[in-house]
């Protein structure tokens, strides 16, 4: 632990030299991972509450036995001059105070995957315990999700959450609800295109809950772990490592705007994001009519989800294809198309039940893993066609996340995200700089999670 502090605290003297005032590290990053419970007890720490108490560990590194990283972190926040939020796994003793005895793990103790933040003179400001694990044998989850942001100078409010929590409604979507428009995302993420790499789904974050979000991903080639950026709903600075690189790790700094709260109503309802309609985009003559019914549909799984797919076989179009009664349309024309590659319209609504279960509605376009239709869906991480495209769907839930992919894992922002009141979402894009490999809307039915 001690190497891996050594190495924060050399980019902790370049960030701030690069005039950086927060400073995030990923998920495990200090211990490492693939623990039981057991193994992990040597590198475990007591984290106090700091909404119960007030502690600089730098400052008072005798108030607390065995904070040995603790005092480190806060000494490097301090050192630096700015905040700083690293992971870490904490042990407390069991009952909690807030807890009935009864959810005491059997061995007495609670062990958390936990995010420290400190303010920049080494206050322990926040910890938050992560609520959504994801195969972790050494860790417990919280009896309740928990809620947790820290307030800086020089941006407001942020809020914590950790790697799988992203997909779920505890405690993100509770926190951008309640107005936090500053987010913290330590992650050990691994890679799964073509839905969910992991720049990829940060931006689609970032735009679908109109958020800023600070991302910062562990590498590991054998777990295909790499991916990190900072996001707005307008910019995205971002490093995605490619098997073989030499480099071990890289520095992101980017200068972002605060965004304002937004009038939180008194449903504690989401901003919507709003840009500029367009209503002159059309590639058809008959713009208004809509899309002839029937087109040949075939099945295929995509991440493993049993997706219904209709091929891209024009130079333009203008198609439709439905999961149930779950239906996404894609107006498209073809800018450069290689015809050594196969492109599909997919849709898909159920339940997700392999490594996690959560409730979906999905519009995708994929570049195919080859020429027959059976590879739609595989994994693709190059691809030349390029292509203008209106993406549409008919979703049952409001909380639907954008994302456009091309060629060797570089993300482009969308031209247009329209949000309707009748939940219809719309993304639209054109003169696209890379080789299309996914656009999607993927779109996160919360509450037919448990069903």
């Amino acid at each position: 632990m001690q190497k891996n502090l050594d190495i924060y605290e050399e980019q902790a003297a370049r960030a701030a030299q690069q005039g950086a005032q927060i400073l995030v590290f990923p998920e495990d990053g200090i211990h490492g991972f693939n623990f039981t419970r057991l193994s992990i007890t040597s590198y475990l720490e007591t984290i106090p509450d700091p909404q119960e108490e007030s502690w600089n560990p730098c400052m008072e590194p005798e108030r607390h036995n065995n904070t040995e990283v603790l005092q480190r972190l806060s000494c490097m926040a301090r050192r630096n001059n700015l905040y700083l939020v690293a992971n870490m796994p904490d042990l407390q003793p069991c009952p909690l105070k807030t807890s009935p005895s009864s959810t005491c793990p059997p061995d007495g103790r609670w062990q958390f995957n936990t995010n420290v933040a400190f303010r920049s003179d080494g206050l322990l400001v926040a910890r938050y315990h992560k609520h959504n694990l994801y195969f972790e044998a050494s860790c417990d989850t919280p009896p309740e999700p928990e809620i947790i942001t820290f307030d800086t100078p020089f941006a407001g409010k942020f809020g914590l959450f950790i790697c799988f929590d992203i997909l779920f409604h505890d405690p993100t979507v509770l926190l951008v609800q309640r107005g936090v428009r500053q987010l913290i995302f330590p992650t050990a993420w691994m890679n799964q295109l073509p839905l969910l790499d992991s720049i990829q789904f940060q931006q689609a974050f970032s735009l679908g809950a109109n958020v800023t979000l600070l991302a910062v991903n562990i590498r590991n080639d054998r777990l295909i772990m790499t991916g990190s950026g900072i996001y707005t709903p307008f910019s995205a600075t971002y490093h995605h490592a490619r098997k073989g690189d030499p480099e071990e790790g890289r520095l992101l700094v980017a200068r972002v705007p605060v965004l304002e709260p937004p009038e939180v109503e008194a449903g504690g309802g989401e901003s919507t994001i709003s840009v500029a309609t367009d209503s002159g985009y059309c590639y058809q003559d008959n713009c208004d009519d809509p899309p002839p019914p029937s087109y040949p549909t075939f099945i295929s799984s995509m991440m493993y989800d049993t997706f219904t797919f209709v091929l891209l076989n024009e130079t333009q179009g203008d198609v439709k294809v439905c999961n149930g009664t779950f239906c996404c349309r894609l107006q498209y024309r073809w800018l450069l198309q290689e015809h050594k590659e196969l492109y599909a319209l997919g849709a898909f609504a159920g339940i997700h039940t392999v490594n996690g279960r959560y409730a979906l509605q999905v519009c995708a376009v994929v570049r195919c893993g080859g020429l027959d239709q059976s590879s739609c869906g595989q994994e693709v991480e190059e691809a030349e066609s390029k292509m203008d495209f209106l993406l549409e769907g008919n979703f049952d839930t409001k909380y639907v996340y954008p994302s456009i992919l091309t060629s060797r894992l570089v993300l482009e922002q969308p031209e247009s995200l329209e949000k309707a009141a009748d939940m219809r979402v719309t993304i639209k894009h054109s003169n696209t700089k890379g080789g299309l490999v996914t656009a999607c809307l993927y779109g996160r039915m919360y509450h037919l999670d448990n069903e």
